[in-house]
Order: structure tokens, then sequence, then C-alpha cells
């Protein structure tokens, strides 16, 4: 099982899209016994709490279920999970705060690292814009996530579905 974790600064906007995104496409492939997800936020915002509602509106509408409450990462994350991806520079910075020289099991990077059409990209948090803001968002996340389940198939050796 190959357990990956997104990561934002709160756990409400883009790191539970992204989770739910993940958990949506690896489900289509018939890939959910081989590949889990989760999502957290480097703060302490919103722990406990439920997704913004216009992040569930938004993936709702596009064939997207979110299911999560908010929590914040901790070292246990990083040394359970293989792949810890960050929505931007800022909480890729926090991560590797919080790593602070440990030898952790996971490999962290940005997740638009896999956009093909801006590798290494930032997700902007939508959290004070627009519906327009979380439609853009879901579209990186989307093709983003899209890649990198490619890359998992391949770098696990996984049958295509």
């Amino acid at each position: 099982m190959t357990k990956v974790m997104f990561v934002c600064l709160g756990n409400i906007c883009r790191s539970p899209l992204a989770e739910a995104i993940f958990k949506h496409k690896v489900k289509g492939r018939g890939l959910d016994g081989a590949l889990q997800a989760d999502s957290a936020g480097t703060s302490n915002f919103h722990i406990g709490e439920p997704p913004d509602a216009r992040t569930v509106r938004n993936a709702l509408k596009n064939g997207v279920t979110v299911d999560h409450r908010g929590q914040q990462l901790t070292i246990r994350h990083l040394e359970e999970y293989d792949y810890v991806f960050a929505m931007d520079s800022q909480n890729h910075a926090s991560i590797k705060r919080l790593v602070n020289g440990r030898s952790v099991r996971a490999k962290i990077d940005l997740i638009r690292s896999f956009d093909p059409l801006d590798p290494g990209g930032e997700v902007p948090d939508p959290y004070f814009g627009g519906e327009r803001g979380f439609q853009e968002v879901f579209e990186m996340l989307d093709r983003s996530i899209e890649r990198l389940i490619d890359y998992l198939v391949e770098e696990n050796g996984l049958a295509h579905r």
C-alpha cells in the first residue's frame, strides 16, 4: 500500500480537495487497494472542522465527493506516509522545518511538480477569492493528480486498469 498525504495551510480548501480527487481517480482505476490518501494542514486553525463549503460545492460540481475533517500535519505522518505533497512553497518550507533533519519515510515535493502545464508551480489558496478561484484550483489539482497516479502506477509496478 502506497500512502500519499496532501498538505496546505488550514486543511479546509486545497488539501482535502486534492485528497478527494486522488481517491476518486484511484477508485475509478480500480487501484483503491494499492493507493491510499489523506490530507492535513501545517497550521492548527481548523482541526476537526469540515472542508470549506465552497470546496465541497466545487468538487461536487466536478463529480467528486469530499469527506474529510481538518487535522494538523505531524512528524508521525512524515514517518508513516510514502509521499507528502505541499500545495505551495510556504507549506513545503513548513514541512521541511517539521522534519528538522530527522530521517523520515516520506518523499516531500510540491504537487504541481506533476502539472503538465506548469511543473513546479504553486496551487494558490482560493479562500479569499470567488468561485472561479476554486475551479482553477480544481483544474490544477485534477491534472497534477492524474500525472501523479500515472507516476505511482509506474513506480510501484501497479497494473493499469
